[in-house]
This record gives C-alpha cells, sequence and structure tokens, in this order.
C-alpha cells in the first residue's frame, strides 16, 4: 500500500522505533513539519494516511492541533498517533481527550509500537471506509456528518453529485481513465469546498457518485463554481475531434451505437430552510431524488429543491424545484 506521514517535531530524525514499521511500506512517504502551520498547510495539498506528533516537543500546540484537525470534517478521518519517549499519563489523558488515535510511549517495546500503528491504519480504513481511488469518506462518515448538522441546528444544504455519460466513457475507454475522471471530481469538488466553504464537507458515496454538505448560504457560490470547472476540464478527457463535435460514438446499455454527449455534472440540492430533519436517510433520500431531477435536463447544472413541509404528506411530491446553470 502507498502511505503519506506527516510528521510533527523540532527534532531532525525520526524516532527509531518507528522507523521498522515505515520500512514495511514500500511505497512510504515521510514528511516533517516543525510547527502546526506547516501541518495545516501540507494537508491542504494532498492527501495524507498518517499524522504523527512528537510529544517531548510543544506538546500543548500539538494538542490544540488535534483539536482542530478532529473537528474539521475534511481532516477528521486522518488518524493521528503522539510519540513519547516518556510515558507521562497527564500528556496521554489529554491526547485521547482531543481526539488522538493512539500514543505511543517509551514504556512499549519497537514490536508493541509497531503493532499499534497497524492497528490504527487498519481501524481507520474500516470505521471510515474511505474509497481508494479518491480518498474520500463513505457513507458512514456522511451519514454522521449530516447528522450532525441536523443536531446543531444550522441551516445547511446536502447536495448529490453524479457524473453524467460517465458509464459510456468507462466501457469506451477502460476503467483507468474511468478511475482518472473519478479522481479529477473527486479533486474539483474537495478543493472548491474546501476554498469557498470553510464549514464545508464531501464524501463519495461510490462509483460517480459524490456527496457534499455545506451551510446553505454556501450553496449557490460552491454550486456554480463547480460547475464552471467541471465544463472546463472535463472535454480535455476527449479527443479534439470529440470536443469540437460535443459528442463521439459509444455503445449504450442497449448494445446499440448512438452518440453520446461529453460529460456533464447533475448536481441534485435539499435544505432545511423550509424542511425539518429528524433523520439524515430522509435528507439522503431527498438529495438522491433531486439529483436524478437534474439529470433528465442536458448539460451541467444544480437543482434546488424548493419544497416545503405540509400537511398531509402526499401534497408534498408536486411542490416547486428551482434549476440553475453554473453558467447564470
Amino acid at each position: 500500500m502507498s502511505l503519506r506521514v506527516l510528521y510533527l517535531s523540532r527534532a531532525q530524525r525520526f524516532p527509531e522505533a518507528l522507523e521498522g514499521f515505515l520500512e514495511t511500506v514500500p511505497d512510504s512517504h515521510f514528511q516533517r513539519c516543525e510547527t502546526p502551520e506547516e501541518v495545516e498547510h501540507s494537508l491542504q495539498r494532498g492527501i495524507v494516511e498518517l499524522l504523527l506528533i512528537d510529544a517531548d516537543r510543544g506538546f500543548d500546540a500539538a494538542a490544540e492541533l488535534c483539536t482542530r484537525l478532529k473537528a474539521d470534517p475534511f481532516n477528521s478521518v486522518i488518524p493521528i498517533v503522539f510519540f513519547s519517549r516518556e510515558h507521562s499519563m497527564e500528556q496521554i489523558a489529554t491526547a485521547f481527550e482531543r481526539g488522538a488515535d493512539e500514543f505511543l510511549s517509551g514504556t512499549q517495546t519497537g514490536r508493541e509500537q509497531e503493532l499499534r500503528m497497524r492497528m490504527v491504519l487498519e481501524r481507520a480504513a474500516r470505521d471510515v471506509a474511505v474509497n481508494p481511488t479518491t480518498m474520500l469518506p463513505g457513507t458512514k462518515i456522511i451519514q454522521l456528518d449530516i447528522q450532525r448538522r441536523i443536531a446543531s441546528g444550522e441551516k445547511f444544504a446536502v447536495c448529490y453529485a453524479d457524473i453524467d455519460s460517465f458509464k459510456e466513457f468507462n466501457d469506451k475507454h477502460s476503467y483507468h481513465r474511468g478511475d482518472r475522471v473519478i479522481w479529477i471530481v473527486s479533486s474539483i469538488l474537495r478543493d472548491i469546498v474546501r476554498r469557498l466553504s470553510r464549514r464545508g464537507f464531501v464524501g463519495h458515496v461510490g462509483g460517480d457518485d459524490f456527496i457534499f454538505t455545506l451551510p446553505v448560504e454556501d450553496l449557490e457560490s460552491v454550486s456554480k463554481a463547480i460547475i464552471e470547472t467541471f465544463d472546463t476540464l472535463m472535454p480535455l478527457q476527449y479527443t479534439r475531434e470529440d470536443r469540437e463535435r460535443g459528442h463521439y460514438l459509444a455503445e449504450d446499455r442497449q448494445g446499440s451505437i448512438r452518440e453520446t454527449p461529453l460529460m456533464s455534472i447533475s448536481i441534485g440540492c435539499v435544505t432545511n430552510v423550509h424542511r425539518r430533519f429528524t433523520h439524515p436517510a430522509r435528507v439522503s433520500e431527498l438529495a438522491n431524488e433531486m439529483k436524478s431531477y437534474a439529470k433528465t435536463f442536458p448539460g451541467s447544472l444544480y437543482v434546488v429543491d424548493r419544497r416545503r413541509d405540509v400537511r398531509p404528506e402526499s401534497t408534498v411530491a408536486g411542490g416547486p424545484r428551482t434549476r440553475e446553470r453554473g453558467s447564470q
């Protein structure tokens, strides 16, 4: 497996007790950061699978960093392991109170520390169920994020994004190029939500389906930016001839050859501005419904559910919806 590790420490050398573990991971990338600010900057630049923190130098600042990262929807899934050459029960208790996943101390043997590190990574993979292509959180963390927003009472939006004509592209050009498209879209979503919504979150449902959640006031700017960036980058996955035509020939699900449009992105959005939600499953259900509605229109666009909670429940389905394209 590949492993990118950040190590927060002012010490020049990596702890010898942990070098054996990294040597067992053939494609590991190690980066040392001297300050918490350097760590946060590095996290914005790429995917990190493990954060090691030297508890013997600047422990208080490191503990504050741990608190911030575990409160951040993007970074909360990253395992954080404190390491100390001593054994301070006060430090150990504080680290776990701040959200640390493990604390390695000087009383443990090298073998025990290696096993504890391995278990931390295995737990993270099992509990978070990140997608191996995008390294975005899966459905479990998506549901937890929606539940947290419901409990907070904030006005929020849940947006379900789907790539139109992706199956045809994947079937024609192989899963390798399909995986690249999935990675590009995940990067677009991650980068834009991070840049434009301080409290936003992005998850990967699976395949070409993504969900992002954010404060409702950020919905319009984020959705339009995603569509604009998608429509700029995605045509580059095709030949110049296909781009100029605006379509290509591909086999549909019935086995017939037909003109297939270039990929676009459909985003279905649900908010609690006019609704009261009590369970994340209902939110996901409506977001999926709005995504399906968005896909009935050609090209990239986002649609927002403007319906209200009314009684009887059966009258809700006929309410109004709003649709917008990113260029408007």
